[in-house]
């Protein structure tokens, strides 16, 4: 695989759909092919899985779902190194209410 690693998430196990290919397409040329995460372009004939081939990036998260407007043009790499953001944490415990 031409030395890089291949790291395949889990929301990804089936594979791409075309309404995700559509999706992806959008987010690509809303963001005219630049990287939003680093802010330098992205070269379209870089192919996956080299680290600088186009993706998109969840801002809130793959298991948030796929709305174009929560995601943004990235690098494969500056998508792998940003990760799935951290779910956000327990709220502080309260006291029970005495009825």
């Amino acid at each position: 695989m031409g030395g890089y690693a291949v790291r395949v998430s889990a929301g990804w196990t089936n594979g791409s759909t075309r309404r995700w290919r559509g999706i992806r397409e959008y987010v690509l040329d809303r963001d005219r092919w630049v990287c939003q995460l680093c802010f330098e372009p992205i070269e379209q004939r870089h192919r996956h899985p080299h680290p600088r081939s186009a993706q998109v990036h969840h801002l809130d998260g793959k298991r948030h779902g796929d709305n174009p407007e929560r995601c943004v043009a990235a690098h494969r790499q500056c998508n792998l190194d940003a990760g799935e953001p951290a779910p956000a944490p327990d709220p502080e415990p309260r006291p029970l209410t005495e009825w």
